[in-house]
Formats: C-alpha cells, sequence, structure tokens
C-alpha cells in the first residue's frame, strides 16, 4: 500500500495526543465540504439504482456526454490497466500521485515516470498519464496542450488519461466536454472539492465502448446508494458550488500570506493545497507534527504540501505553530529534532 494523507491515527500513535485533537492539513480536501443532510432510509435499504438521477446530474454537472460512476477513482485508475495490452509503453507525468504508475506497473507494463513530454515520446506511447492541476506540485497545463497531446496518441491507438481531481474550483482548462472523442478519458470525483472523501464516488468520462469495459469490471452496485444519494444533491447544488469556490480562493491567498510571512515560499497552489519545495522539508513536517498539526511531506522532490485550515481556531492554530519553529533556514539543523 502507498502512503497518503490523512493519516491522522498513524501520527497521533507516534507523536501522542488524540486523533481528535489534531489539525490535518495533509488531504487538499475541502475542509468545509457539502453539508451531508439526513440520507433517506430508501437509499439504506434497498440495492442501488442507476436511474436515481446521479447519472444525469454528474453529465450536466461535468458537461460531458457519458460518464461512468465508481467507488472512487482509486476504483477506476487500478482498472483501466486491464483494458490494455501489454504492447506498448506507459508513461506518467511526475512527480504526482503515486497510485497511477502503481497501477500499471501492477498491470505488468513498461512503465516510464517523466517530467517533460518530447514529440519523439508522444509518437512511442500506448497511454500517458497526466494529473492536472498536479498533485502535489500544483502544476497546470493548458487545454490546447492536452488535446494537441490527445490528438498525437489517438493517431496511433494511443490513450490520454487526464486525472482531474483538483479541477473543481478552477474548470477552466478541464477536458470534461471533450471526453467523446477516442482515447481520452478523463477522471473527476467529489472527494477534494465537495469535500466528500468518505462517500468514495468518482467517475470516468470517455468513450462508450470504455466506459462499458470499465463498467464490467467494476461489477455492479459499485456505488453504494447512500452515497449516489448525497453525489447527486452535491452535484446539483449550484448556489453551494459559486459560494464554495469563491471562499476556496480567498482562504488560498490567506494561506499564501500566511505561509510566506513565516519563511516559507510557495511555488504553486491550487485553491485546495498549496506547494512548498524546502530542502528541509522532513524537519518542518516533524516540527509542526509535535505541535499536534499534520501536513504531507515528499521526499522526491523535497517539499510540503498544505491544505486548507477550517476554521477560525485552526488558522490561529498553524500561525502559532508556525511561529513556534521559527523563521524556516534560520533555525533548522538537517539532522536536528525538533522537538
Amino acid at each position: 500500500m502507498l502512503e497518503h494523507g490523512g493519516g491522522i491515527r498513524e501520527a497521533a500513535a507516534r507523536f501522542g495526543g488524540n486523533p481528535s485533537s489534531w489539525l490535518d492539513l495533509s488531504t487538499g480536501i475541502n475542509p468545509n465540504g457539502y453539508p451531508a443532510a439526513e440520507i433517506p432510509v430508501a437509499a439504506w435499504n434497498r440495492l442501488p439504482e442507476a436511474e436515481d438521477g446521479l447519472e444525469e446530474a454528474a453529465r450536466a454537472y461535468f458537461g460531458c456526454t457519458d460518464l461512468l460512476p465508481a467507488a472512487g477513482s482509486q476504483a477506476i485508475i487500478q482498472a483501466l490497466p486491464t483494458l490494455r495490452a501489454r504492447d506498448g509503453a506507459v508513461a506518467v507525468l511526475s512527480p504526482t500521485y503515486a497510485e497511477h504508475a502503481h497501477a500499471w506497473r501492477r498491470g505488468g507494463f513498461d512503465l516510464m515516470e517523466i517530467d517533460r513530454m518530447t514529440e519523439s515520446l508522444l509518437e512511442r506511447l500506448a497511454v500517458l498519464v497526466v494529473v492536472n492541476p498536479n498533485n502535489p506540485t500544483a502544476r497546470r497545463l493548458s487545454r490546447t496542450t492536452l488535446l494537441s497531446w490527445w490528438q498525437r496518441l489517438n493517431n496511433h491507438g494511443g490513450w490520454l488519461i487526464v486525472d482531474e481531481a483538483f479541477m473543481d474550483a478552477e474548470t477552466n482548462e478541464s477536458l470534461a466536454a471533450d471526453t467523446g472523442r477516442e482515447g481520452l478519458l478523463v477522471l473527476r470525483g467529489i472527494g477534494k472539492f465537495f469535500g466528500l472523501a468518505g462517500a468514495r464516488v468518482g467517475f470516468l468520462l470517455g468513450p462508450r465502448p470504455v466506459l462499458a469495459s470499465v463498467r464490467e469490471q467494476l461489477g455492479p452496485w459499485n456505488v453504494a446508494g447512500p452515497s449516489r444519494w448525497l453525489a447527486r444533491m452535491a452535484l446539483t447544488d449550484r448556489s453551494w458550488q459559486c459560494r464554495v469556490r469563491e471562499s476556496l480562493q480567498h482562504n488560498a491567498q490567506r494561506l499564501t500570506t500566511l505561509l510566506k510571512d513565516h519563511g516559507l515560499d510557495v511555488a504553486a497552489r491550487t485553491a485546495l493545497f498549496q506547494w512548498v519545495p524546502h530542502e528541509e522539508s522532513a524537519w518542518v513536517w516533524e516540527a509542526l507534527a509535535h505541535q499536534k498539526i499534520l501536513v504531507r511531506r515528499f521526499d522526491a522532490p523535497r517539499g510540503l504540501r498544505f491544505g486548507l485550515p477550517g476554521t477560525e481556531m485552526d488558522w490561529l492554530r498553524l500561525a502559532t505553530g508556525l511561529k513556534r519553529i521559527g523563521s524556516i533556514g534560520m533555525v533548522t539543523k538537517k539532522n536536528e529534532s525538533p522537538a
């Protein structure tokens, strides 16, 4: 199992305290997510039904023609390698969400992790996987660039897979509306922007033959009835979505300012997380963990990913924690414990 954000219980076991006392900024999930109203009893005691309006709501929200709901994007990531013959190279634009490379390697493919794209490489690839905006570095690629890559891949039967998990707050560069095209697949979900990661609802947008094959792989009832009900409510609540997009942009700027004021320069950001390259990332991560503040640490490349605090008390805790560890680079030594 690969390491991911959100390991509050593990952090509490290592650094102490009750998990409920920790401030979790490690996931990039909206801390003020969609309010889960009381779910109807029928959603619990009946098998999930495809005619409940979820697919219609999702197509309207994403602006696409065809899609498939799944129990989170992870289920789709694991299913896609089963649909291709192992007769071509697969590339993942890295560094990025590690599950993509892991799934294709486990499927027996010749997997390359690359940091830039070239025309000659596009001609050789069977599959290219891109996370846009990227996690954790917040790198953005334009819709124009991605469609040009798709065209080159599609000319020889290749696929372009774009994971848009963090696209909902800023949708200008989304490829969702282009996914009727052969060989273009987009992953979306309700975990990050809507803050409903526990519901485990993701979507694959793409051509019908691929959707049908993934549906067969996943089997019937792969999304629970209560999750389908909640996802439909969230996807159709346009007034909530507008309010949250505005508040996320405000809070993203607030976090950038807070980090900079305490010696941490944000290299790039999305509306939900910020990427801070730092040579002493391990030290900073541990110093914050000793104060029961969990951020996500990366070692290759070295850096930290900060999610948004949810309440004013959370903002104060982060500001206090950053102040306590001092101006980074002035008080740290690479092997010095911050305890």
